[in-house]
């Protein structure tokens, strides 16, 4: 999968669950299960519940995402 194939969108985190995942629930209502990206986990950066964040999913499966980035 290329970099030109996922689908980025922002959402509100709603609850965290351990092992560094959390449920987050898009724009369009739909909620999903998402994990912190690999500059965030390495930077130690802290989600909390209610942040803003940018997700990245893969075309494949809608059900989870990838936390790119938090909002201020």
């Amino acid at each position: 999968m290329s970099k030109e194939d996922v689908i980025e969108t922002e959402g509100k985190v709603i609850e965290v669950l351990p092992k560094t995942e959390f449920r987050v629930q898009l724009g369009n209502g739909l909620i999903i299960k998402a994990y912190l990206g690999g500059k965030l986990r390495i930077n130690n950066i802290r989600i909390l519940e209610g942040d803003k964040v940018r997700i990245e999913m893969s075309p494949y499966d809608l059900t989870r995402g990838r936390i790119i980035y938090r909002n201020k």
